[in-house]
């Protein structure tokens, strides 16, 4: 079965193993990319997996500076 291309907030919860109010939480507050559909929350799956791989460096990029001190 193909993936959709567009989620919705329970299953972009489901997909980044967060409770559904922390995503429609965080696209509220716009840190993850998001739209609405009259009151529904939509995602798209690319920019998902585009912002998880952003969240993944991010993370990243914070532990390597804290082994440099």
């Amino acid at each position: 079965m193909r993936e959709k291309d567009i989620m919705e907030a329970r299953e972009v919860a489901e997909y980044l193993h967060l409770h559904p109010f922390t995503v429609h939480k965080l696209a509220r507050e716009t840190r993850l990319p998001g739209f609405k559909i009259g009151n529904d929350w939509r995602f798209r799956r690319s920019a998902i997996e585009k912002w998880v791989k952003l969240q993944e460096k991010l993370n990243h990029n914070k532990n390597s500076a804290r082994h440099k001190l």
